[in-house]
């Protein structure tokens, strides 16, 4: 007896890119083999979404390996740089620029590319690329799904306790958060910025990676997932994406004060083969 056919969802065949720091992360090494895109990208797959991961960027039909990027390729660039003047100094620096500027381009056709993006953006790690990421997908009208967890820092409040009787270690721990700096963020509030350049309806403090482990055979922990325990998720992402699936978005209109549709929401239906497409002629015969 034949398989019975499995009724695509909204996002069949929709792409999504997955945007987030790179650079600043604890581990580069970690981040690209048990970060949050890999298991991002399984629940999007399983929806029979393409998934664009910069990790592992796609292929370049006649130009090998353009901008790919590995775990040591920023550090290659960041050995060159240097801010001596001269002729050896911007041949230095015109060498960084054009090296990552092939990583620039590929990544921002990738958001080009894309129907929507999902966006990791805790406020403890610095980062240019995501944001940019973000403008751009905005100023297409591209919706952006944005993850902001919340960020506490469990060591510090031990280390402070740990130094009480210590004066001069304690003094000194109050200068390193000045400097660095080091800023809790309990509820998860994003970035001001971000916050009408997004929209208010696509923010999220977590993925909600818990309810969906058996599912996808997550055995293994990786550290969101105890930072989901410790902060179970009010406004997961992965639900949120499960339900979009089946149905679009409403936005919140502040005029009408109601939810009306979001036609950020485009997602193109390239199946219908009752209104094929139709040819682009030429003006001149």
């Amino acid at each position: 007896m034949p398989t019975p056919k499995r009724k695509a969802g909204l996002l069949h065949g929709a792409r999504v890119y997955l945007s987030g720091p790179m650079d600043f992360v604890a581990s580069r090494t970690a981040e690209k083999q048990f970060g949050w895109r890999n298991r991002v990208s399984q629940f999007l797959q399983a929806m029979d979404v393409t998934v664009f991961d910069p990790w592992f960027k796609p292929d370049v039909r006649g130009l090998h390996e353009y901008g790919r990027e590995d775990v040591k390729s920023g550090d290659r660039i960041k050995d060159i740089w240097t801010f001596a003047g001269g002729k050896k100094g911007a041949q230095a620096r015109s060498w960084c620029a054009r090296q990552f500027w092939e990583t620039l381009h590929i990544d921002l056709r990738m958001v080009d590319a894309s129907d929507f993006s999902i966006s990791y953006c805790p406020t403890n790690i610095y980062s240019v690329g995501t944001p940019h990421e973000i403008i751009t997908a905005t100023l297409q009208h591209k919706p952006v799904l944005f993850v902001s967890p919340p960020i506490v820092f469990p060591t510090l409040h031990k280390l402070r306790k740990h130094l009480e009787k210590d004066a001069a270690g304690a003094a000194l721990l109050r200068q390193l958060e000045s400097e660095i700096p080091i800023k809790e963020n309990p509820r998860g509030i994003p970035s001001l910025w971000y916050i009408p350049l997004v929209g208010g309806e696509n923010f999220f403090d977590g993925f909600g990676f818990a309810s969906y482990r058996k599912r996808f055979g997550w055995h293994t922990d990786i550290p969101l997932d105890q930072h989901e325990r410790d902060f179970p998720p009010k406004r997961p992402l992965l639900p949120f994406v499960e339900k979009l699936n089946r149905r679009l978005p409403k936005r919140w209109d502040r005029k009408l004060n109601r939810f009306v549709a979001d036609d950020d929401w485009l997602l193109w239906d390239f199946s219908n083969q009752r209104t094929p497409g139709k040819r682009v002629e030429t003006i001149r015969k």
